[in-house]
């Protein structure tokens, strides 16, 4: 190359010289511990935004390559930031340095996370392959506004006949499922996703504090019956950090909502949010913020019901879609009246209270009907559901009045006798194995055969055997009056056909 042409280069090279200045606002870790920093000079740091610990973590996993820290600013105090950790922190000491990334705590969201399971910042957990998507969203959003919303009045089908009957939810509802530890609630819930399958639905499944051996098995079942196909879940163990499964919530609303801003309707299942609490009051508490009530802090009803809020239907000048949510709390022998139990309720638009001594006397889904209510009501049910069951909460809230007095039967008057011989029925009916979420229709015909005496000439305990052959030949040899059903269709003529069909199966065995 000739002097010349170096020159040209040259010169070429210093006309196309940019000089770019990056500036980062740097600050030191004045304290450490407990999953707590606080930090001194980040004076333009702003809440809840995502904080870059210089310090590397060497994993042993990683093949010794530095994994980057970061925690997300929680106290703007007048000296201090106070910032929770993300993670692991041990390997962060005082005299260390953190800098601002300008972002709000964010995580990933798109088509992409369908099928997987993710940690509450959107990283993959399950093993399988790495993925990147276009968009994130921030965990904290403002709820849509009323005029942008729309009456719930379309079902969200659990296919569990007890709540599709008598506590119905709709889609954009926020149904509480309430209860003592081992009561069932966990499986009521994976039974509704379960029979989202060919519903037009998306679940999102945020699992905070479980064990892992316990999401692991979730997930499995949900794969066997094929519900993964429409299924993110979001999973905070039991042995991560307070920080993350205070987050983890957060995190599943923004994966919802990217889905709804689709036009999407999507369900969102919050198990549990007693452990969030608790949770979100050992950070507070190590931020030095000023306990309340049974320690949690005064913002801990904030905390729930601007989670809460951002499940909606939204109208279709807004863009259509909703968010059903279903968040689980865990009572204390049964004590609806503690503290976190009662914020819920009174955010929630219902809730299914599950108790204790009717799981232990084999009556499973264990609904207390006297305390469970749906606010939307039969609005979320559909015509033929309806039309057979708006009496069966009132009958058998009657008949657990006059359970005591069933022992006595040869001393009861006939109208008491058949009240009792009908609760005894439906409590029967009423149960359902775990697993097993039942067709809308399939509930309509059963219920409408107990309601109206058809299984009169049944004994009590072969009721469930019944029911299920009853099913069976309903789904083999009125398949079309089932989709009728299904449907929405239900008139007198409908009615006599399934009365038909009823009196048909009875002589055929």
């Amino acid at each position: 190359m000739s002097t010349n042409s170096i020159i040209a280069e040259l010169k070429k090279h210093i006309a196309d010289f940019e000089q770019q200045v990056a500036v980062a606002e740097i600050g030191k870790v004045e304290e450490i511990g407990d999953g707590i920093a606080r930090l001194s000079g980040l004076t333009k740091c702003q809440a809840n935004e995502m904080i870059e610990f210089l310090s590397e973590m060497k994993t042993p996993s990683n093949d010794g390559a530095s994994q980057v820290t970061y925690g997300v600013a929680l106290n703007l105090e007048e000296e201090t930031v106070g910032v929770v950790i993300l993670g692991e922190f041990k390997h962060i000491k005082e005299g260390d340095t953190a800098k601002r990334t300008g972002r709000i705590l964010s995580v990933p969201v798109g088509e992409e996370l369908i099928g997987r399971v993710v940690n509450p910042l959107g990283s993959p957990i399950d093993g399988g392959r790495a993925f990147t998507t276009k968009k994130f969203y921030p965990i904290e959003r403002i709820a849509p506004g009323v005029m942008t919303r729309e009456p719930v009045s379309e079902p969200v089908q659990t296919g569990i006949k007890a709540i599709d009957a008598m506590i119905p939810i709709g889609r954009g509802q926020r149904e509480l499922i309430i209860g003592d530890r081992q009561t069932g609630k966990t499986s009521l819930a994976i039974d509704t996703i379960i029979n989202q399958k060919d519903q037009n639905m998306i679940c999102v499944y945020v699992a905070i504090g479980q064990k892992e051996s316990k999401v692991a098995r979730l997930v499995a079942k949900l794969k066997e019956a094929g519900a993964m196909d429409y299924t993110v879940v979001v999973s905070a163990g039991a042995s991560d950090s307070a920080a993350l499964l205070f987050i983890a919530p957060y995190a599943g609303v923004s994966i919802a909502e990217y889905f709804m801003d689709q036009g999407k309707d999507v369900l969102v299942i919050y198990d549990d949010l007693s452990k969030q609490a608790w949770a979100y009051r050992e950070v507070s508490l190590l931020l030095r913020r000023p306990p309340g009530r049974e320690a949690y802090p005064g913002d801990v009803f904030y905390l729930h019901s601007r989670l809460l809020e951002r499940a909606c239907r939204r109208n279709k000048e807004a863009g259509g879609g909703s968010i059903t949510a279903l968040p689980i709390i865990e009572t204390q022998a049964g004590d609806v009246t503690a503290y976190i139990p009662t914020n819920v309720i009174s955010i929630t638009d219902g809730q299914i209270f599950l108790e204790a001594d009717l799981f232990y006397r084999g009556i499973r889904p264990a609904v207390n009907v006297g305390i469970s209510v749906s606010r939307v009501g039969s609005n979320a049910q559909i015509k033929p559901m309806k039309k057979v069951a708006g009496k069966i909460k009132l009958q058998l809230a009657q008949f657990r009045e006059l359970e005591a007095f069933a022992q006595f039967s040869s001393d009861l008057d006939p109208e008491t006798k058949k009240q009792i011989d009908l609760g005894q029925r439906l409590v029967e009916v009423l149960k359902q194995p775990q697993y097993q979420p039942m067709p809308v229709a399939n509930q309509v015909a059963i219920i409408y055969a107990i309601t109206n005496g058809l299984a009169n000439n049944v004994d009590v305990k072969n009721i469930r055997d019944w029911e299920d052959k009853l099913q069976a030949y309903l789904n083999q040899s009125q398949s079309g009056l089932l989709t009728k059903i299904a449907s929405g269709i239900w008139d007198e003529s409908v009615a006599k056909d399934l009365q038909d069909a009823i009196e048909q199966f009875k002589k055929s065995i």
